[in-house]
């Protein structure tokens, strides 16, 4: 049997409720892939919560609760990791992100957070996280992170965006037509800032399992973070980190140039986000035949 990995509980709330989970769990005689089974979730899980890498729904905190006879300790613990304005798991990436002189980035389903706009990211927090309370203060700290782009130094950001993130219609036309335009605004205005677009008929590719952030520093080796809506994991074993950093110019080679990606925004944002009371590009162009043909019906008349 592999030796189990340590524990710090001083190092996060996250981490704190994986040490009293694991010595709750051992005491009871349980292994990770019993107790996961009495769920029932994946033994892989538990091991995760264990960690403090992911967190339980609150549905299964309480089934752990139950299972262990925490007493509610475990509950209530539970109730200040999912508090924390910035999740555990996510808060040591978030330090890095304001050192780092360089951020690329690969985002498979969404804009990233420094390029939202309030209203698209309240969306998304809004489906994550229903409390209203918590919400506001996810929110607050979501955009303050944009800040780091109009800074003195700031980074460089290097963004591919999967086609998907501009056809999923979150919160519907009015906020993707603002979150679209905001992405060429800041495109088109900040030179720190480029954008490319990842098309569907460009096929496999070697992120498909999720998005990917590479972070380069002027004093430390690069990290990768890999991200989904539940968790993330911070890698810096630089193995691991240059293949991720391989895997990112892959994805350069196989998006849109910034230009190209431009004219992709605006097409969809003209065909999906058009707003009702401003007429189609066809219409558009059907007008401006008719003016021209008017135009030199007038001068073959003024001819004779």
């Amino acid at each position: 049997m592999p030796t189990a990995k340590p524990l710090d509980p001083s190092e996060s709330l996250s981490a704190l409720f994986g040490a009293k989970l694991r010595k709750l769990r051992t005491s009871a005689g349980l292994t990770q892939r019993q107790l996961g089974g009495m769920i029932p979730i994946a033994h892989s899980m538990i091991a995760r919560f264990e960690l403090g890498t992911e967190t339980p729904t609150q549905q299964v905190a309480e089934a752990l609760d139950r299972l262990l006879a925490a007493d509610g300790d475990l509950v209530d613990l539970w109730l200040h990791v999912v508090r924390t304005p910035i999740p555990d798991w996510a808060r040591k990436y978030m330090l890095l992100e304001k050192q780092a002189c360089k951020i690329q980035k690969y985002m498979a389903h969404t804009v990233p957070g420094l390029l939202q706009t309030p209203a698209y990211a309240r969306e998304l927090l809004t489906v994550a996280v229903p409390a209203m309370s918590r919400l506001e203060s996810m929110l607050r700290a979501r955009l303050s992170r944009r800040t780091l782009l109009y800074r003195d130094d700031p980074p460089v950001l290097w963004t591919i965006l999967d086609e998907a993130v501009l056809l999923r219609p979150i919160g519907g036309p009015d906020v993707m037509r603002e979150q679209l335009g905001h992405l060429l605004s800041v495109s088109a205005g900040l030179a720190n800032v480029t954008l490319q677009v990842l098309p569907y008929d460009r096929g496999a590719h070697p992120v498909l399992g999720g998005s990917l952030t590479v972070l380069s520093f002027l004093d430390r080796p690069s990290v990768a973070y890999l991200e989904n809506s539940h968790s993330g994991e911070l890698v810096e074993s630089s193995g691991r980190v240059h293949n991720y950093a391989l895997a990112f110019d892959h994805l350069l080679a196989q998006a849109l140039s910034p230009q190209a990606s431009a004219r992709l925004i605006r097409n969809v944002m003209e065909e999906s986000y058009r707003d009702p009371r401003l007429p189609t590009r066809s219409q558009r162009r059907r007008l401006a035949q008719v003016q021209l043909q008017q135009h030199a019906g007038r001068g073959l008349r003024r001819g004779r």
